[in-house]
């Protein structure tokens, strides 16, 4: 971990590679008048919107919803089976019965999902224009970086892993509210950084009407994604069950895209993690690779430096648009097929998902060893992308 000068408090990186675009959105975020002892970026940073995705702050009273981002609630879940391995023909046939069960990237259920949430959501304007959509929603992948992965675990077992999110209320619920956080402040006059395009924090006070509305959407759509994510690896099991004959263990199911009132360093503040993933000590996380290296279950270590947080993956190294222009097709599909891995690399305008288009895993992993300790390693056998 290295130190950097910041405006008003000093940034904590744990990545030895930064962009410029990601430690100037550091730079910003370290001269808000609110924001709280440091600025810290994890070992997968890259530049996002306001704040860079790996980035984790603390702030004094106040939320701010780019430095949650848009897809509130994206995670992971994943769960082992009791299956030490699967044969080529197996591994195609579950693959092939997941597609049946779960919608991905645009697609949805054609019949309503049952969830107990539903009944139980805010009553705000856009909560409320999505919610009969959402039932439809629930369960399906949608596109990007989510994905549905059987993995070999160093542990012996067959494991299954799904990244996923909240689907379209997280895009609704973080457009709204960081529209009407930048209308506020500027209405407030607030002296902060840009509030407009791609470095605008514009914030709510936590207790104000908006933000406690912001809040309770954003957590509505927390028990969504986790929801979904649970809705769909029930459906992976049922597949694997059906063609294998298996059981499976207690699956892990957490988020990377939240904020949170926590205790630390002796204040409570509101902790922001956008592509950033608690680490408490003895709690489990994971850590997934790109779709051509190996995904993580790891323990934290509670390091109070790091606002008790790890990274949530290995970090875009290309944007999308560089990933599609400068990549080669056959030379990614070689590197997954050399592998054996049976992936979702088939033309050019999946090249943004590209084990190049990535940052090592390895010295992702590298860089934390003093926020989490790897429990289990899982190498990827077969991929699903929306």
């Amino acid at each position: 971990m290295d130190i950097e000068k910041g405006v008003n408090v000093p940034i904590y990186k744990w990545c030895k590679e930064l962009e410029k675009g990601a430690l100037k959105q550091a730079v910003n975020l370290s001269s808000l008048p609110f924001i709280f002892n440091r600025v810290c970026l994890m070992p997968d940073c890259h530049q996002g919107y306001g704040m860079p995705i790996g980035g984790v702050i603390g702030t004094k009273g106040v939320v701010i919803p780019n430095a949650v981002g848009v897809d509130i609630g994206c995670g992971v879940i994943t769960v082992q089976s009791s299956l030490k391995g699967l044969s080529l023909d197996n591994l195609k046939a579950i693959m092939s019965a997941i597609r049946q069960k779960i919608p991905l990237g645009f697609n949805h259920h054609k019949e309503k999902q049952e969830w107990g949430g539903f009944d139980k959501a805010p009553t705000n304007m856009v909560i409320r224009s999505e919610l009969e959509k959402s039932k439809y929603q629930l369960g399906s992948l949608g596109g990007g970086n989510h994905f549905i992965e059987l993995q070999k675990g160093s542990d012996g077992f067959i494991w299954i892993m799904i990244h996923s999110g909240s689907r379209n209320f997280g895009y609704k619920i973080a457009k709204h509210y960081n529209k009407l956080a930048q209308d506020l402040c500027r209405k407030w006059h607030s002296n902060i950084p840009p509030l407009k395009g791609e470095d605008g924090l514009a914030f709510f006070p936590a207790d104000s009407n908006e933000g406690q509305e912001y809040l309770e959407s954003m957590n509505f759509a927390l028990e969504f994604a986790y929801a979904n994510r649970k809705h769909m690896l029930d459906n992976c099991m049922d597949a694997m069950s059906d063609i294998a004959g298996c059981t499976f263990a207690e699956s892990i199911n957490i988020h990377h895209n939240y904020a949170s009132l926590e205790n630390h360093f002796g204040e409570n503040v509101w902790v922001h993690r956008k592509g950033a993933t608690s680490a408490r000590k003895g709690e489990k996380g994971l850590i997934p690779g790109s779709q051509g290296t190996k995904s993580y279950v790891v323990e934290g270590l509670g390091n109070p430096e790091s606002f008790t947080s790890c990274s949530h993956g290995a970090g875009r190294k290309l944007s999308r648009t560089k990933a599609r222009a400068d990549l080669n097709l056959e030379a990614e599909q070689r590197i997954l097929e050399d592998q054996g891995i049976l992936h979702s690399i088939r033309s050019k305008k999946d090249l943004d998902e590209a084990t190049s288009a990535y940052k090592d895993i390895k010295t992702v992993m590298d860089e934390q060893k003093d926020l989490v300790n790897i429990l289990v390693e899982l190498t990827p056998l077969g991929v699903i992308k929306g």
